[in-house]
């Protein structure tokens, strides 16, 4: 069992790796990488700016919005540095309380963003299924505390999982398969027993993301089966539209999270490309994808978009 003592031996530093055998068009490689997190920064921010300056949106629905676009700006801003180090000035140390530091925004960002789908899948049901008591249900403190205990779930899982990392010896490669700190390509250079870190973390992956899918799902039954009780076809239409954007989301976040997961558990002998590659779509479809999808499905942030740029052209 690993412990905090003297013998642990950390690197000074690691190495990220941008795209394996292209090293030498990652200047001009990263200039799509750069125009997705333009529209990831760009998109995510003007959402919060939108909810924050608009009272008609200071709404449970919205204020679940605003904390998912928190997410994704902070997931984007967590791997910036790294990336342009890598892909424009080909810096790739990283030392290794910088490697902790950056993992615990990026896992801790992406568990808030589970989270937060989770809420948002709630906030769902009680505006389809309850519609009269929704006002009472989710009111600001209810939503404000809901805030809360994400940003204590995210601290109370994350914390541990990086302090069981600290434990670890390195005395072996310090390459890293990916263009930012990721736990499991941490751990795997790891030269010392590693089956604590990873019973921990997979408990944390079925206590957090797999636990919330599974509500997730539990919710929309919860839901289908309300819609399907709709005698008008137009009222169980428009019930089905109030909750297309959130399942963008959904499926959005969890098919590139389980595909990385997938990858590191059981692509060993997977080219090094493809664990690159994957690697980038998680770090990248979310911040980018989210803000395109509720700009175009929500409508009244559709009109307070237009109505910005509307006011900047005149």
């Amino acid at each position: 069992m690993p412990s905090f003592n003297q013998s642990v031996f950390h690197p000074t530093v690691f190495f990220l790796t941008g795209i394996p055998g292209f090293e030498t068009y990652h200047a001009w490689i990263f200039i799509p990488f750069c125009c997705l997190y333009v529209i990831a920064i760009s998109g995510n921010g003007m959402i919060l700016f939108i909810i924050i300056t608009e009272s008609n949106l200071h709404e449970p629905m919205y204020y679940f919005l605003s904390m998912l676009s928190f997410s994704d700006l902070g997931l984007c801003l967590s791997t910036l540095v790294t990336m342009v180090g890598i892909f424009w000035f080909n810096t790739r140390e990283i030392s290794f309380d910088a490697c902790i530091g950056q993992m615990f925004f990026i896992h801790g960002f992406t568990l808030r963003e589970s989270s937060v789908l989770l809420a948002m899948a709630f906030d769902c049901y009680i505006a389809i299924c309850n519609p009269l008591r929704y006002a009472t249900i989710l009111t600001n403190s209810r939503i404000i505390k809901v805030g809360f205990a994400i940003v204590v779930r995210v601290t109370t899982v994350v914390v541990p999982l990086l302090l069981l990392l600290k434990c670890l010896s390195f005395c072996g490669s310090h390459v890293l398969h990916h263009s930012y700190c990721f736990h499991p390509d941490v751990m795997k250079l790891s030269c010392t027993d590693t089956k604590i870190n990873s019973a921990f973390g997979l408990a944390i992956v079925i206590s957090t993301a797999a636990l919330d899918s599974v509500l997730i799902l539990l919710s929309y039954v919860l839901i289908i089966r309300s819609v399907l009780n709709i005698a008008s076809s137009e009222e169980q239409k428009k019930a089905f539209g109030t909750c297309v954007s959130h399942t963008s989301a959904v499926a959005i976040f969890y098919i590139p999270t389980i595909s990385l997961s997938l990858v590191h558990r059981f692509g060993k002998h997977a080219p090094p490309l493809v664990h690159t590659l994957i690697a980038n779509i998680y770090l990248l479809i979310l911040p980018v994808m989210n803000p395109i999808i509720y700009s175009v499905k929500t409508k009244q942030i559709r009109k307070a978009m237009v109505k910005i740029f509307l006011s900047k052209l005149i």
